[in-house]
């Protein structure tokens, strides 16, 4: 409601076909002749009703759901207004004549009609104004023209079932004035304060909120009753009314609620779903980084030339176990802890192969792994290692990083410090943030709302992490 505009044109053609329909039951069941003692005017005064009604609705369509719309897209706009007049001089013509002969109008020129038309124009040019002065930019979004524009169409209608009233009957304004306004405030006061609040879990307050509204409709219809001196008022129209919102109006309505609510949460399942799965696939994309493979396929050739092959063969295993890990497990919704932080010794070992022997680089790892049971999402540590070792060496300056992971009893911490170091000219300027961080913050909103901390700090020499994670 907020980020668009409803279709309008649509919800007033359904609009005003109800008003018609109901307009045609009032006649029908009202005015309805008896053929075997209603005399032949009486006959024709009940289908005028009809043909008046009918000649209004099809003008309407015409004019409203087709000409209007040809006369906003077509550069000629001549032969559109020109069907408009004839199309409403049609209609003029037929609720004139039959109103006169059939006698509902006392005079040629019915004056309902005028009204009718003139409350049209004024319903268009007043959707106009709320187009021109309640859309974007004007204003931040639709939701405030939305609402407007709904109340408008109702105003417009109920005028509208108001000037019918001397070819139909008072009855469709009757509904449209009152029974719906009644409904509709009934409905938001049970969605909000009685079914609301119970679904909330706030019971006292949905029962308070339930039977409060019930006494003050008892206490209402006592005084109404009392003033016209007839009990009868009471309890038919007290009585009646509160039985038929207890055991039938809030009853339909929350049943309406619950299946609303369902759909939401249904829809929001699946955008979260949706989210999700977005971001664990450029997450992968992320982490597949061809640079990090290839030179640490690059240190384990190193390696094979100058040292035995029993410190390559153990290099290769483990970048092969990273390599399936990233491409099976990392696919999963949850994998244990002790895998997540195996795959984070071996992305260690490697990184240690590359840069063990680097004298301005200082290592500090701390891993303690007696409190780490449970199952966390794949993929939640190694981001912030990985933007360590990816910003925090340098071959010509002193560098540090220091890690430091431990559990708790339910939670798992990590704090992440690393040296920082000016940008190569080949760097780039975009990628501040290491592989993966954006990724990491958007997937614990959406899967650990409310259970973790990440505290990111930074200066123009270091470069700080903390993380902690409510484990499920």
């Amino acid at each position: 409601m907020k980020s668009q505009a409803l279709a309008f044109r649509q919800i007033e053609w359904w609009i005003v076909t109800s008003a018609i329909l109901t307009s045609f039951i009032f006649i029908l069941f009202g005015y309805q002749p008896r053929s075997y003692n209603d005399s032949g005017q009486e006959i024709f005064k009940f289908t005028s009703r009809l043909i008046i009604l009918a000649s209004l609705y099809g003008a309407f369509h015409l004019i409203h759901m087709v000409l209007i719309p040809k006369l906003q897209i077509e550069t000629k706009k001549w032969p559109s207004i020109v069907w408009i007049i004839v199309i409403g001089l049609t209609s003029f013509a037929v609720s004139a004549i039959f109103g006169y002969n059939a006698n509902l109008i006392k005079a040629p020129f019915p004056a309902f009609y005028l009204g009718t038309a003139v409350l049209y124009i004024c319903f268009l040019l007043g959707t106009h104004v709320l187009i021109q002065a309640l859309t974007p930019p004007k204003v931040r979004d639709f939701q405030l023209y939305n609402i407007s524009r709904l109340i408008f169409i109702y105003l417009f209608i109920f005028l509208f079932l108001l000037q019918l009233n001397p070819i139909v009957s008072n009855g469709p304004s009757i509904i449209f004035g009152l029974f719906i306004p009644v409904i509709f405030i009934a409905s938001l006061y049970n969605f909000f304060l009685v079914y609301g609040k119970r679904k909330q879990g706030l019971i006292k307050q949905s029962r308070w909120y339930n039977w409060g509204l019930m006494a003050l409709l008892l206490l209402g219809f006592i005084i109404i009753s009392a003033e016209a001196n007839q009990e009868e008022i009471f309890f038919i129209g007290g009585l009646g009314t509160v039985t038929f919102i207890q055991l039938l109006f809030f009853p339909l309505t929350s049943l309406v609620f619950k299946k609303y609510d369902s759909y939401i949460g249904q829809i929001t399942s699946l955008s979260t779903q949706v989210n999700q799965g977005s971001a664990n696939l450029s997450f992968l994309k992320s982490q597949i980084n061809p640079h990090f493979l290839f030179n640490a396929l690059n240190t384990l050739y190193g390696s094979a030339l100058t040292e035995n092959a029993e410190k390559t063969s153990d290099g290769i295993q483990k970048l092969g176990d990273m390599m399936r890990f990233m491409l099976h497990e990392n696919l999963q919704d949850k994998i244990s802890i002790k895998r997540e932080i195996e795959y984070l010794q071996n992305y260690l070992d490697i990184q240690l192969l590359r840069f063990g022997k680097e004298p301005n680089l200082e290592l500090s790892i701390q891993i303690q792994e007696d409190f780490c049971e449970g199952e966390i999402a794949p993929m939640m540590l190694i981001p912030f290692i990985e933007n360590a070792f990816k910003h925090g060496i340098s071959t010509k300056n002193k560098s540090w990083i220091k890690i430091n992971l431990r559990c708790l009893k339910g939670s798992i911490h990590l704090d992440v410090v690393n040296s920082v170091h000016p940008k190569k000219a080949t760097e780039d300027p975009k990628d501040e943030s290491g592989i993966g961080l954006d990724n990491v913050r958007k997937r614990l909103d959406l899967l650990y709302p409310n259970a973790h901390s990440l505290t990111i700090v930074g200066n123009d020499s270091e470069h700080f992490v903390h993380f902690s994670l409510q484990l499920k």
